[in-house]
């Protein structure tokens, strides 16, 4: 029997915590994936603020082993421990611009870095606006070293109908940049041309 696929979730304190939240539920759906978790102080601060005071609880049972933010032992902060990347949904500014710069404080940021010099997928899921000259340096210098920067921008052509399926969406998306094949686990896509729209033709410059 092959091993699960591991992916590390980070949820750091940006605005979003739901979208950490449902990527875990859309990864506990798949048995071929373990999740490893780690949340930061804010993070946990901004879940029960946004969603509810048992969020937190939530996330951990959620995912398959937690950790704790301090614990810069722990498995995920070493490269010899394998991963198939981790996605940091919300990311906050102030640990995009730790990653960036290699203030390395926590183990959320430890377990980034790791991804990026073992060069595997890390998906920052970046949440703020606007942003000002040092978040784009900053976003501009991660991806230089080939993290994926994701801002939580919803697919409007989808007519999402409340905010749990843009947030799925987000969600998905984010999955799928890891690269994984994970059969029925993907987000929709958009159907291209006129079909998109209900035209007869396929004219791609009929997008008006």
């Amino acid at each position: 029997m092959s091993r699960p696929l591991r992916v590390i979730v980070g949820i750091s304190g940006a605005s979003g915590a739901g979208i950490g939240l449902r990527i875990l539920e859309r990864l506990a759906e798949m048995r071929t994936i373990e999740t490893h978790l780690v949340i930061s102080p804010a993070a946990e601060r901004t879940l029960a603020t946004e969603i509810d005071h048992g969020a937190p609880a939530r996330a951990r049972k959620l995912a398959a082993h937690c950790h704790d933010h301090r614990d810069i032992g722990a498995s995920i902060a070493s490269g010899s421990f394998r991963t198939a990347g981790m996605i940091v949904a919300p990311c906050s500014m102030r640990s995009l611009c730790a990653i960036a710069y290699g203030q390395l404080g926590d183990l959320l940021t430890r377990a980034a870095d790791v991804q990026l010099k073992e060069r595997r997928r890390l998906v920052l899921v970046a949440r703020e606006s606007p942003l000002h000259l040092g978040h784009l340096r900053a976003m501009a210098q991660v991806t230089e070293y080939g993290a994926i920067i994701a801002p939580p921008v919803p697919a409007f052509y989808l007519k999402p109908h409340d905010i749990a399926a843009i947030i799925d969406q987000i969600a998905l998306r984010a999955i799928g940049l890891l690269g994984l094949d994970l059969d029925g686990l993907a987000a929709t896509e958009w159907p291209g041309g006129a079909a998109a729209a209900g035209e007869g033709r396929d004219d791609p410059t009929n997008r008006s």
